[in-house]
């Protein structure tokens, strides 16, 4: 079947689709009992280019060394020369007989096969170039697994000789690959997978020195450097792998998440699937050492087949790759601990390495065949994001009396879940406020659902219920993120203070008194401090309200990156702790601690991204005043060291408000929004280093009344600083109501004026009720479960509905897009119509296609937003390809209507054809409906979103005005 994955593939199967698909309406028409035009010159046009690509794909062959290609070229040439065959016998029979049966027949045979044959053969060529890149992957990772045996300096001037033209290789044909792929999701991945690579190549070097160093003079420090060492190659090891993965992906899901569960067991599979060849080389070799990089990569097998266990949707897949993992990390125990004693040679230990690896065998497939039965399985996935669990427990309340399989009962408790798991980090009053509500939103979800099971969610009480529940669940999420938002002005305020703290600790002389202890101590804290801004920024992403796909998962994705860093960053201070004169020591610690920092600095700017910026200043205002209270009571005990630390925490966060508002300022192209965040700022900076002088004055007099006179002054005029940067920020639409008018002066004794006189004239006409385009919009029926592309044009058509498309030719454009889609569904299932209907609707959803990204970039030009505009450029730049690809397989699809006889189904509700490539083409049909509406969905939420930051002197004029929302 066709696929779409490189700009090439594309725009060479597109004109190709084209020809086929006029064939194919001649071949309709001619049923029709129409005679068929001389196809004589257009099929020679055919024949000649046919055999110049059968021509060049021969010369492929013959110059290439892929084992592969030589084998499946030479069929997909074959394909493509039979069907040209076809249509030569076709035009012949056709131009003797306009009316002939078999040469119609033989003429849409020869137009599928063409299209399928020339898919089929890019497919070959483009899956050859993969295996040449995978190729230059896959020496990499072999370099990577020799690095426990470079043990000199000497080894590592060769190993780096070796390895830099390798990955420098790799490195270019990945980003050459990146460029051609037409999934944006596919060249993230890579670029963010070969930016981890490029990062890692000096900590790998550094990791490789600082262990040979420390190895050698025999330092105590050895285990530590090892751990830094054997970390990196896990850790570049890992992200080639997924680079692989990556490189062979063809289709790609637009509802699809990085916390999949199905996307999560895939990942698994290929990192087993990669590190098996580690695995079996430890395995093999007596002589391998315990604990080293192919230990490691067998362990760490066994941990990837646990991940895929715990998301099987089959309980006995789980439970058979559970027992299988158990027995062979009792049995890789057994083998380390021989091993270690100095016994790997003897038959026992070789006998249990030769089972161990045969297990290992059985373990891969039983992970092969978990997701296997996972993919077929279809399960309705639970929403990743609070948002988005929200939107579904709310379709559900809408009607309760549908029965939706239980996810929008599951998505309201999940909502509960995430509530509690945020009060676990409150402070004590928000926490019991949060836990109550949680408490009251779980007791109604109790009532709505037993009402649900007793066929009463219809009646008036389950509405009632229902909308109560609604209301609650809206409450609660306001306060989820009220809180996260508190949160991360704590946890965020002060990043780099814990590891400058351990950085001094590991530095201190030998000879300071408590080192020890003390490093411990900062270690500690340090690891504390990381684990909490990690957990704080998940908390973000899961259920602080951003919305953004991307944004989240660069929150997960870098915490997880921040998060494995700790360890390795004080495995790195401790080498330096025990060895203080070793250089290398010392460089390797600040090249990782310049990785944690960068890491976490880059984490603060996705979280302050996905926190609403007006609401953290409002948090930063309250800690500022609460620290001011904090250190009134010092002042009054003559505490220095309560005055220094609040005093300190209240200039820090006044520097998290001047960043804030700064990122603010540089996000926003409308100058007087930039100009009045910038003089509120400047006016904020201008008091922060008044209150700092005033309180170390404070904190060296603590008792005299001017030194307290004078911080308080200084801290009220910075306080009232970062009041007014919170006004500036907040947008005009939100700005509070002026205060009423002063009526003290108001004079009641004056006499009245004298009352007009009554008009004389009949009332006016009634105005014209408001216009809308309710009335116009057509009935949409509600799909059933089995027709997935109805279901994805009813879930566009629901969001587009709460907006009136008067003015708002996006909304007007997603509309028909919804309503078009509604039409293809029906085509496809043969529920009337003809092919040439369903080639003609295919080309109005890519013309509109096009429509509505012209549309939305139309929109992006003129937001002043530079984030709002990013989004709805990233989500609406995919929609015309995405169309293409639908016309390409609408035309696969219709040239194999009728090709065979239908079967109906047992329920009598869908037609299933009994070609294995009339499903095989379906499925992708499906695949790419669901993904175009999906993207349309997402464009017409962002250009509602950048609509409120529009240019005043743009001329451009969208009305978004809310019709009843779908949940009401």
């Amino acid at each position: 079947m066709p696929v779409f994955h490189t700009k090439t593939i594309e725009s060479i199967l597109e004109p190709v689709a084209q020809q086929v698909s006029r064939l194919v309406i001649l071949h309709e028409e001619a049923e029709d009992g129409n005679a068929m035009p001389d196809l004589g010159k257009p099929v020679l046009a055919v024949k000649l280019a046919v055999e110049n690509l059968v021509k060049v794909g021969h010369e492929t062959c013959a110059n290439s060394e892929d084992v592969i290609l030589k084998q499946d070229m030479p069929k997909a040439l074959a394909r493509v020369e039979e069907a040209c065959q076809l249509l030569l016998d076709a035009a012949n029979m056709l131009r003797a007989d306009p009316f002939s049966s078999p040469g119609r027949k033989k003429l849409i045979e020869g137009a599928r096969g063409i299209l399928q044959g020339v898919s089929a053969l890019l497919l070959t060529f483009d899956e050859s170039e993969v295996r040449k890149i995978i190729r230059f992957c896959k020496q990499v990772l072999e370099y990577l697994a020799i690095t426990e045996v470079v043990e000199t300096m000497e080894d590592l001037v060769t190993y780096v000789k070796n390895l830099s033209p390798v990955l420098t290789r790799m490195t270019k044909e990945v980003d050459t690959r990146e460029k051609e792929l037409t999934h944006q999701v596919h060249r993230e991945m890579l670029t963010r997978s070969l930016e981890q690579v490029k990062n890692l190549t000096p900590v790998l070097i550094s990791g490789i020195k600082i262990y040979i160093t420390t190895r050698l003079t025999g330092h105590s420090a050895v285990q530590e450097a090892q751990e830094n060492r054997d970390y990196t190659v896990k850790k570049m090891t890992d992200e080639i792998n997924e680079i692989i993965r990556v490189l062979q992906l063809t289709t790609y899901d637009e509802d699809e998440w990085e916390a999949d569960d199905l996307t999560i067991m895939r990942k698994a599979l290929n990192a087993i699937e990669g590190k098996m060849k580690q695995a079996h080389d430890w395995l093999m070799d007596p002589m391998a050492p315990a604990g080293g990089i192919g230990e490691k990569s067998l362990r760490s097998i066994l941990e990837d087949a646990r991940r895929v266990a715990e998301r099987c949707s089959d309980p006995t897949d789980r439970d058979n790759i559970l027992r299988c993992v158990n027995e062979i990390s009792n049995m890789v125990d057994t083998l380390s601990q021989l091993r270690q004693q100095g016994k790997g040679g003897t038959p026992q230990a070789m006998a249990l390495a030769k089972s161990i690896g045969a297990k290992l065998g059985d373990l891969q497939s039983l992970v092969q065949r978990a997701v296997a039965n996972t993919e077929r399985a279809g399960v309705r996935k639970l929403a990743h994001t609070v948002p988005g669990k929200m939107e579904q427990a709310l379709r559900w309340l809408a009607n309760p009396g549908v029965n939706d399989g239980g996810l929008g009962e599951l998505a309201a408790r999940s909502v509960v879940q995430e509530g509690r798991r945020v009060a676990e980090t409150c402070n004590p009053s928000e926490r019991e406020d949060l836990l109550r509500t949680c408490g009251e939103a779980e007791r109604l979800i109790n009532q709505v659902a037993d009402m649900c099971r007793r066929g009463q969610g219809d009646s008036p009480n389950g509405k009632a219920l229902a909308k109560t529940l609604t209301d609650k669940l809206r409450e609660l999420q306001s306060k989820i993120s009220t809180a996260l938002v508190h949160q991360v002005a704590e946890d965020f305020v002060d990043l780099t203070t814990p590891l400058k703290q351990l950085s001094e600790a590991a530095m201190a002389p030998m000879s300071t008194p408590g080192r020890d202890p003390n490093f411990d101590d900062k270690s500690r804290n340090f690891q504390q401090h990381s684990q909490r801004i990690c957990q704080t920024a998940r908390q973000v992403a899961a259920a602080g309200g951003c919305t953004n796909k991307r944004t989240i998962e660069a929150i997960n994705a870098t915490a997880q990156n921040a998060s494995e860093l700790t360890p390795q960053v004080i495995f790195a201070a401790r080498i330096v702790f025990k060895d203080p004169e070793n250089t290398a020591a010392l460089e390797h610690f600040e090249l990782l601690k310049k990785q944690w920092s960068d890491t976490v600095e880059t984490l603060r700017s996705l979280v302050d991204e996905a926190v609403d910026s007006v609401a953290f200043i409002r948090a930063c205002e309250e800690g500022i005043i609460r620290d001011t209270d904090n250190a009134e009571k010092s002042i009054k005990s003559l505490n220095v060291g309560g005055i220094v630390n609040n005093t300190s925490s209240i200039a820090r966060r006044a520097n998290r408000v001047l960043q804030v508002a700064g990122q603010e300022a540089d996000n926003s192209e409308d100058p007087s929004f930039v100009d009045r965040v910038n003089g509120a700022s400047n006016q904020l900076k201008n008091t922060i280093a008044p209150m700092v002088q005033d309180a170390r004055n404070l904190a060296t007099r603590p008792d005299d009344s001017n030194c307290q006179s004078r911080w308080r002054d200084s801290n009220r005029a910075l306080l009232t600083a970062v009041g007014k940067v919170r006004e500036a920020v907040t947008p005009a639409s939100e700005m509070p109501m002026p205060p009423p008018p002063d009526l003290s002066s108001l004079r009641m004794h004056d006499r009245a004026p004298p009352r007009p006189p009554l008009p004389q004239d009949p009332a006016p006409p009634r105005p014209p009720p408001p216009e809308t385009d309710d009335e116009s919009e057509p009935e949409f029926p509600m799909p059933l479960p089995n027709q997935p592309i109805m279901m994805a044009a009813h879930s566009l058509h629901m969001e587009a509905k709460q907006w009136s498309s008067r003015d708002n030719e996006i909304v007007a454009a997603a509309k028909r897009m919804a309503l078009l889609m509604m039409r293809l569904s029906q085509l496809v299932r043969g529920e009337g119509g003809s092919k040439k209907e369903l080639i003609a609707t295919a080309k109005q959803l890519a013309e509109a296609s096009e429509e509505i990204t012209r549309l939305a970039k139309m929109l992006a030009r003129e937001c002043t937003d530079k984030r709002m505009r990013t989004n709805l450029l990233q989500v609406c730049e995919r929609i015309p390809t995405i169309g293409t690809q639908l016309k390409i397989l609408s035309t696969v699809k219709a040239t194999m209507l009728g090709a065979q006889e239908p079967i109906p189904s047992p329920d009598g509700s869908e037609i299933i054809c009994g070609s294995e490539e009339d499903e095989e083409a379906t499925e992708m049909l499906i695949g790419n409906a669901q993904n175009l509406m999906q993207s349309v969905k997402e464009t017409v939420r962002a250009a509602q979103a950048a609509s409120i930051k529009i240019r005043t002197d743009a001329g451009l004029t969208v009305r978004w005005v809310r019709k009843r929302p779908w949940y009401t």
